[in-house]
């Protein structure tokens, strides 16, 4: 079965890795986004997919938009029986998913309907879900729309965060992957339509979402530390003995349970109780426990106090 996979976030690696040796495929091409410049020193520097593919010999493609007419003329000059798409980063026209002789798939991140759209595993630790996973779904021209497949269901933790909860789909997907191959092999595959009534939308995060509102509860505070942990994170300004502000990158917190003490870092939620921060970064600074940085720093004000 000839394959076409398209992606570009690294949780499509393991994806593709599987691709590259699994029997009765056959992998003629991987498109990916265009390489562009990251990092403090904004150097271009190639994804993982990409140097995965170069890695094994495997044809690559970057048009920087996959709709014109030059770039489904030439994914559809491989003519792949399947197309495959996991984080790829652009909507596929409908004269690409008319390409692939036996359908388009698209791998999404979170049990659809719930979560579609761009950022769905931040989406279901900042909403308090207790299970997320990956679907294998038919694509179509919506966002995220078309038929279901089959799904793969993992559990969401009380400390998961968004960079945890990445790799659990991550490493989750290529077996989801291989079950829905194995069913197009056979002319099995089912259809099931999405319930339009059960769908969510996780929309693309920017870092504004990552000052702390400590007007919500500490269950709510707790869930965008994690949500959106490791990016954008999370920041919150203290005010230290001798009048400073510094604005703290949250790495890690917990709710708690004790009464809020200036001499360490637990503040105190204006919705209701108390959020105990583990590990902070000031800025310029190196991360360190809240308690070395309490220590080395007197806070007389933050949370809600602020």
């Amino acid at each position: 079965m000839k394959v076409v996979f398209m992606g570009s976030g690294d949780i499509s690696v393991p994806t593709l890795q599987w691709l590259t040796s699994a029997p009765g495929i056959e992998l003629v091409g991987v498109v990916t986004q265009p390489d562009r410049p990251a990092g403090r020193g904004l150097q271009v520097v190639p994804s993982a997919v990409k140097q995965l593919a170069v890695s094994r010999g495997i044809l690559i493609m970057q048009p920087a938009r996959v709709r014109t007419p030059e770039a489904v003329e030439q994914i559809a000059a491989l003519q792949p029986d399947v197309l495959v798409a996991m984080a790829y980063g652009q909507i596929l026209p409908q004269q690409l998913l008319d390409v692939p002789r036996l359908g388009a798939l698209n791998l999404h991140a979170s049990l659809l309907p719930r979560h579609r759209g761009a950022a769905p595993v931040h989406a279901a630790i900042l909403a308090g879900d207790s299970t997320s996973g990956v679907t294998v779904m038919w694509m179509d021209a919506g966002l995220d729309t078309g038929d279901m497949l089959l799904s793969k269901e993992c559990a969401i933790d009380s400390v998961e965060t968004a960079g945890t909860l990445h790799d659990k789909i991550a490493a989750l997907a290529p077996a989801a992957l291989a079950e829905a191959m194995s069913l197009i092999g056979e002319g099995h595959g089912p259809r099931v339509k999405q319930e339009e009534s059960q769908a969510t939308y996780a929309p693309k995060l920017d870092r504004s979402l990552g000052r702390l509102d400590w007007t919500r509860c500490a269950d709510e505070v707790d869930r965008v530390i994690r949500g959106l942990y490791p990016w954008p994170g999370c920041t919150t300004t203290v005010e230290l003995e001798d009048g400073r502000r510094l604005d703290l990158k949250i790495h890690r917190a917990e709710i708690s349970h004790q009464p809020t003490n200036p001499a360490e870092l637990r503040f105190s939620c204006a919705g209701g109780g108390v959020v105990s921060l583990l590990e902070v970064q000031a800025p310029g600074g190196r991360r360190m426990s809240a308690g070395d940085f309490a220590r080395g720093n007197k806070v007389v004000r933050g949370g809600s106090d602020i």
